[in-house]
């Protein structure tokens, strides 16, 4: 078939990035020419994020993105890589700032610099790639990100990040593939 949909139900970590490409892989070794890319995720990690969005953007097909429940965090910056950004009437988008766990480490001035920068630089980058697929300000993005702010359908496509409200996820006669650890 030359079009796929995938779903992507997971967290967003290196493991399932790497279980994403392989079967975007998969699937354009057998011709695939256009991506539907079925989400919902609570987010993750950013790292993992970022190379997904920037994988899915350089791929040599159409490809666009479809959340049926929430796309939280890292996980709307995936979703902004679709050429459409279709959302069904009850779902949420979060875009908040970005927070880092460490479990029992020290930490000295430098690491903990290192960190901040770290964090600062990440929230730069999602900033950036929301603003630009949006048609926004930057600042207005990273003002939105500290805040944090969720949006309902209807507030998603006033934001620039849905082009349309569609609850049909699949059409009629498409299978898809599950994206699975």
């Amino acid at each position: 078939m030359s079009e796929i949909y995938l779903n992507f139900n997971l967290r967003i970590d290196t493991q399932s990035a790497q279980a994403l490409f392989k079967v975007i892989q998969e699937q354009l070794s057998k011709g695939m020419k256009k991506l539907c890319l079925l989400i919902s995720s609570p987010g993750g990690y950013v790292d993992p994020g970022i190379a997904i969005y920037n994988f899915l953007k350089g791929l040599p097909i159409e490809v666009n993105t479809h959340n049926y429940a929430s796309c939280d965090s890292i996980a709307g910056v995936v979703f902004c890589a679709g050429l459409k950004r279709y959302t069904v009437s009850n779902s949420r988008f979060l875009i908040h700032g970005i927070s880092i766990t460490y479990q029992n480490q020290q930490f000295n001035e430098t690491g903990l610099q290192e960190a901040c920068n770290s964090l600062r630089n990440q929230r730069e980058t999602m900033s950036k790639i929301i603003a630009k697929e949006c048609n926004k300000k930057v600042e207005d993005v990273e003002k939105d990100m500290l805040q944090g702010i969720i949006l309902a359908p209807e507030d998603a496509t006033k934001y620039g990040l849905v082009s349309e409200v569609r609850d049909k996820l699949i059409p009629d006669g498409i299978n898809f593939i599950n994206v699975t650890l």
